[in-house]
């Protein structure tokens, strides 16, 4: 009753205090938040979780400061000999990095000579500036910037080998994942007449400052065509009237009784430790085997370019 809210005892205490109502938080609590969010926006998710994975992987390259296959980011070749050997080679080069304070020896002195006499500029940088450009690996104080190799399509290449003078001769390399085994093969390509080389852009190794510093520079003088596929690309080579011969240990012809030798061809080369994929060797004209002796049962990759290259070399010469 309204005459009894004075008597004691008639008004109820809380610890809250009086509430006169909820301020809206019912309202709000009944209040739509909106759209699910997507799969991949949110967080925790399976998917979102796949989704930072893929973009962290696509932006690895950029963050490490290292050009991808396809980049057109130069990178450093490091170390005392291998840049002074470069700078010998007359390998492409845009500017020599040298630590401030560095002990110069005979090859340090060498390389600035040799940069400055081909009008490179010369950076004197801190050593953690050169750290941090080479990813911290071992450089000796000492780096060269070499430029993003030029590589030539497919068709120009064999445009190339259909005006050749010469017999035709490409080497391809499936699987061949070491610069420096490219670079060997690129090096015996030259001397031994060839055209071109083919690689795939995928497992495969690139023309990067390793491979130019093992080519001793020729890969300046020998086109280098990347292709998508390797298998399409011998196919093309097929259809422009190119013999496709594969290295396989289990050939059942030898190489000294190969008998496309003096007609235009594409010597394929696989990877030491797993030779020739699959559909490579299904696509090859004919499989041949290097005969050795002794106990070695294969042969470094770009070891057997050079050696078929030269089998080659020899039979045209003897056809005249």
């Amino acid at each position: 009753m309204a005459g009894n809210s004075a008597r004691k005892g008639a008004v109820r205490k809380s610890k809250k205090g009086a509430t006169v109502g909820s301020g809206g938080q019912r309202a709000r609590g009944l209040a739509g938040k909106g759209p699910t969010p997507k799969a991949t926006e949110r967080k925790g998710h399976p998917a979102a979780r796949r989704a930072a994975a893929a973009e962290r992987r696509s932006e690895a390259p950029r963050r490490r400061g290292a050009p991808g296959k396809n980049s057109d980011a130069p990178e450093l070749l490091v170390g005392r000999n291998p840049v002074a050997e470069a700078l010998r080679a007359a390998i492409p080069a845009t500017a020599l990095y040298v630590a401030v304070g560095i002990e110069a020896d005979e090859r340090v002195t060498d390389a600035i000579r040799l940069a400055a006499d081909r009008g490179l500029p010369i950076l004197e940088v801190s050593k953690s500036e050169i750290d941090r450009r080479t990813g911290g690996i071992l450089h000796q104080g000492i780096a060269l910037q070499v430029p993003a190799f030029s590589y030539d399509e497919l068709p120009d290449l064999l445009d190339l080998v259909a005006s050749a003078t010469t017999t035709p001769l490409l080497v391809a390399l499936d699987g061949v994942t070491d610069p420096r085994n490219l670079g060997a093969v690129i090096r015996s390509a030259v001397a031994f007449g060839a055209q071109g080389v083919i690689l795939p852009t995928r497992r495969s190794a690139g023309v990067t400052a390793t491979a130019w510093r093992t080519s001793a520079g020729t890969a300046a003088r020998l086109p280098v065509a990347q292709v998508t596929n390797l298998v399409r690309a011998l196919r093309d080579c097929q259809k422009a009237g190119l013999q496709v011969v594969g290295l396989d240990a289990d050939g059942g012809t030898t190489l000294d009784q190969l008998p496309y030798a003096r007609d235009p061809l594409v010597i394929v080369v696989g990877s030491e430790g797993r030779g020739l994929s699959r559909l490579v060797g299904e696509t090859c004209d004919l499989t041949v085997s290097i005969p050795m002796a002794g106990q070695a049962e294969s042969l470094n990759a770009s070891v057997a370019a050079a050696v078929a290259m030269a089998e080659v070399a020899r039979q045209r010469r003897q056809a005249g």
